[in-house]
């Protein structure tokens, strides 16, 4: 198969073909699961999202969205919608920047899997440019950066037990299940040529760190996961795909970060095109805001091994999404194109971790 997939432009579409659901059931289960819609019912799509199938539901004057894993194979404990209903729907009173859950829905027999539904937030999410509704500021780029690692470094400072989250997850030893259950993801979906991708898990394994702690981490931030208000940039209200959040080491969500964020290095390439032109902080500037907002010791070179893990995750998920398309469960021809970067991503986690040394990290 090949693809010519550009990215989407804008927040919602028509729904892709293939991906329609059954919007009777569907409607049908939320006239009665979700109090005060009236109204007519219709349904877009938000296209730019490569795994979950994201819909927007409008019924009468009240926007809703509907999330559910994608089609076809699925990999053990990823796309939990479950885990994802039970962080959002507790998480909002002590972090505002969590959408409000607003229901769960386990009966596969409605859409075909099981399904989250939350508040719609207005707002606009920065892609690869200032929305243009912030570039009457000449500083909008730096605060951007800034407002996403206070929005992660406040998440972090969250008290799990506060919230009712304290058996999200198990922080002892979560680094070393990472590695782990990341190998097993890709030895499912390995292919011949991309042997680096093993090695990297290797020496993820021999470099591992000796300490963590168990904040709520969210295992997938980045930039394009959070939401501002339209003229703010200074401040994230938003904070979306909370499917992979648990209890573990807050530096590896720092990591994965790191991971999308575009510098002077060769992890330029990672980051989403535009990116390297917004006027962004520095990753030094970005650890030393997260260290500062937190009360830690903590430079860059504590963070090689995990920004080496956060861009080896993204190697092995790029070939999940690219193994859907040559499958033929998605319908998306981006998908088709998301096998190239997985070996320079592979590449650039081992010259990372070629820097990084085994160590005792730093509590936090």
């Amino acid at each position: 198969m090949t693809a010519t997939g550009a990215e989407p432009t804008t927040e919602t579409a028509p729904v892709r073909a293939g991906e329609e659901l059954d919007w009777a059931a569907l409607e049908a289960y939320l006239r009665a699961n979700v109090p005060g819609l009236e109204g007519e019912f219709s349904v877009l799509q938000f296209p730019r999202g490569s795994a979950n199938l994201t819909y927007q539901v409008t019924i009468g004057e009240t926007r809703l969205v509907v999330r559910r894993p994608p089609l076809g194979k699925v990999a053990p404990g990823a796309h939990d919608m479950s885990r994802e209903y039970r962080v959002l729907s507790r998480l909002n009173a002590a972090f505002d920047r969590a959408p409000r859950a607003l229901a769960f829905c386990e009966d596969v027999s409605v859409i075909g899997a099981p399904f989250l539904v939350t508040e719609y937030r207005s707002g606009v999410v920065v892609w690869g440019e200032i929305p243009s509704t912030m570039a009457h500021r000449a500083d909008a780029g730096r605060a951007i950066g800034l407002a996403v690692t206070d929005a992660l470094a406040d998440l972090h400072d969250v008290d799990p037990a506060a919230v009712g989250l304290a058996d999200l997850g198990r922080p002892d030893g979560y680094l070393e299940r990472q590695v782990r259950g990341w190998t097993s993801r890709w030895e499912a979906v390995a292919e011949p040529g991309k042997e680096v991708v093993a090695r990297v898990g290797e020496e993820l394994m021999a470099q591992l760190p000796q300490r963590g702690s168990g904040s709520i981490i969210h295992n997938d931030f980045k930039i394009d996961n959070c939401q501002f208000l339209p003229d703010d940039p200074a401040r994230v209200v938003s904070v979306f795909d909370w499917d992979m959040a648990t209890l573990g080491d807050p530096l590896a969500d720092l990591g994965t970060l790191l991971n999308y964020w575009p510098d002077t290095d060769a992890a330029a390439a990672i980051a989403i095109p535009g990116l390297d032109r917004l006027g962004l902080p520095t990753k030094d500037e970005v650890v030393a805001r997260y260290a500062e907002r937190r009360g830690l010791d903590l430079t860059r070179a504590d963070l090689l091994w995990y920004e080496a893990l956060g861009c080896w995750k993204t190697a092995v998920i790029m070939q999940q999404l690219y193994m859907r398309w040559v499958r033929g469960e998605s319908t998306d021809p981006r998908m088709g194109e998301r096998g190239g970067p997985v070996v320079p991503l592979a590449t650039r986690a081992l010259e990372l971790l070629g820097a990084a040394q085994p160590h005792e990290r730093l509590d936090s």
